[in-house]
């Protein structure tokens, strides 16, 4: 995969993959407008929204693209379409602490390959609590990181594991897994704050479960689309 080449790269680079997103795409990229402004490029990778995220995005990143659905796939066409020297992947549903890429250039500068954030989990349910501390403890046990943590890494990094595995789930632990092997994982306690909406839609405790479960068929060899469908994930053709 060869990214874009530039004699003027910005440090940092972030990409968003979003699908029908548009209750809240606007507010969101809005919190990142500071980023920009300090000199991050912002990407948004559209996988075929039907709702307007894409008309409701372009006005608020430096670059907006098109790419077939899924969220590996599309993460890979913005950081093929980026120029920083560091990217950061980002959920659509994940809000940064206002100096992350202070705090990543940090990180960078003391010698780290990549990392990851803590993640605070927004919701009432007191199980959430003890999702994401379980969440953290569990990255920083195994250097194995989450989207949800927001990933950064260096993009020389990054190209030499070979991107995000097109998987249609569990493409942030095997990319984990790929950049461990470099080096293990700058974990920030700065903590971003991802939407707990998937575990209260479908019921926290039942959420949790469901997680370990895919989660130890991955790591036993289960198929990823398999695992993908249990989750809920329905391909979709462009």
């Amino acid at each position: 995969m060869d990214l874009v080449e530039s004699s003027e790269r910005p440090r940092l680079s972030l990409v968003l993959p979003v699908l029908d997103e548009a209750a809240t795409v606007a507010r969101h990229l809005a919190a990142l407008q500071a980023l920009r402004a300090r000199g991050a490029e912002l990407l948004v990778v559209d996988g075929g929204s039907s709702d307007g995220t894409a008309d409701l995005a372009r006005p608020a990143v430096d670059r907006l693209i098109d790419s077939p659905r899924g969220r590996a796939v599309q993460m890979n066409a913005g950081a093929s379409a980026s120029r920083g020297d560091v990217l950061l992947f980002l959920h659509a549903d994940t809000m940064l602490p206002p100096a992350a890429d202070e705090l990543i250039h940090r990180a960078i500068a003391a010698g780290a390959s990549w990392g990851r954030f803590d993640v605070r989990i927004d919701g009432r349910h007191r199980l959430l609590r003890v999702v994401e501390r379980m969440m953290n403890w569990r990255s920083r046990l195994t250097g194995i990181a989450t989207g949800d943590q927001a990933i950064f890494v260096r993009r020389d990094v990054f190209l030499a594991v070979g991107a995000y595995p097109e998987l249609p789930l569990m493409e942030d632990i095997a990319l984990s897994k790929r950049l461990r092997q470099v080096a293990p994982p700058a974990c920030l306690r700065e903590s971003v704050t991802t939407s707990g909406r998937r575990w209260e839609k479908r019921g926290v405790l039942r959420t949790i479960v469901l997680m370990w479960r895919l989660r130890a068929g991955y790591f036993l060899g289960a198929d990823p689309q398999t695992l993908a469908v249990r989750y809920g994930y329905l391909p979709r053709q462009r």
